[in-house]
């Protein structure tokens, strides 16, 4: 499934990119080697990032 259409930056490339330490949509795009265009895509990013945070998190209780 894309997250980013206009980079063509599936789902796991996004997971792949927060794994390596990604915590803001401008390092996914970075991990990537792309820039964000229309930007449609940084709201659901922003959700994965934080959604893995909050795993991490529970994990470490």
């Amino acid at each position: 499934m894309y997250v980013c259409n206009c980079n063509g930056l599936r789902k796991r490339d996004v997971a792949a990119a927060i794994e390596a330490g990604a915590t803001r949509p401008r390092d996914v795009f970075a991990r990537n080697q792309c820039a964000a265009q229309c930007a449609k895509c940084v709201c659901e990013m922003r959700e994965m990032i934080q959604e893995t945070r909050e795993s991490f998190a529970m994990a470490a209780e």
